[in-house]
């Protein structure tokens, strides 16, 4: 058996073989490789804005989130949590009725605080109207929510509803996005990160066309973070 590579293997190696050809170096550079593990593995910090030292990081998150036209709505403990998605579900003539993924979080609510509201489980369907997911943290300089994919909040549900519902702990907000990546590393272990990390700002929008804002063209038209006190 010859030992050419053969298919996608050799046109991978000779992209490679010409980028190397044009940087003037080899496959075989020791001091090349030393970098490539140090920058993989040390997780610089890149240059931090001044607004994401900010002494109270809740107060820019509720900023940069609103002014990306989000709802953002203070829920005092867990124990609020299913009133605040059946009222936020009314006040706006939405069908009182969610999907979420298996999150613990989920089975802990107390649902008799939303007796009106069915609950489906699972990845988004064609017809799901409102979504709820649990950020595993958020970052204040920009006003972004991290969501992890995986059964516990798949990641369907944060792209193809109409309105998206994000549950957020205050304790779960950072200022710069390097300490949630530190955080997200802690909890899951070095290079293992879930297969997804999914940044959200706002509810999805658009001025492609004749520069005319449309909400809702790649993804919800509204989302809904829900800040928890605990």
């Amino acid at each position: 058996m010859s030992g050419r590579r053969s298919g996608a293997g050799a046109g991978r190696a000779a992209v490679l073989d010409r980028l190397r050809t044009s940087l003037g170096v080899g496959a075989e550079d020791a001091d090349r490789r030393v970098a490539v593990q140090k920058r993989m593995y040390n997780h610089a910090r890149h240059l931090i804005p001044a607004r994401a030292h900010e002494p109270n990081p809740k107060v820019r998150l509720v900023e940069m989130l609103e002014g990306q036209s989000a709802d953002v709505i203070d829920v005092d403990g867990e124990a609020a949590i299913a009133g605040a998605i059946a009222a936020y579900l009314r006040d706006n003539n939405l069908p009182a009725r969610v999907r979420h993924g298996a999150d613990p979080l989920f089975e802990t609510i107390d649902w008799r605080g939303a007796p009106g509201v069915e609950r489906e489980v699972g990845p988004a369907k064609p017809g799901t109207v409102a979504s709820l997911s649990r950020a595993v943290g958020a970052a204040a300089e920009t006003g972004t929510l991290f969501l992890a994919s995986g059964p516990d909040n798949p990641t369907t549900l944060n792209f193809l509803p109409e309105v998206h519902i994000v549950l957020l702990f205050e304790d779960e907000i950072v200022g710069p996005y390097e300490d949630l990546w530190d955080r997200l590393r802690a909890h899951h272990g070095e290079r293992a990160l879930p297969r997804t990390v999914n940044l959200i700002s706002g509810p999805s929008r658009t001025a492609d066309i004749e520069q005319t804002l449309t909400l809702g063209a790649h993804g919800p038209k509204r989302l809904c973070v829900m800040l928890i006190a605990r």
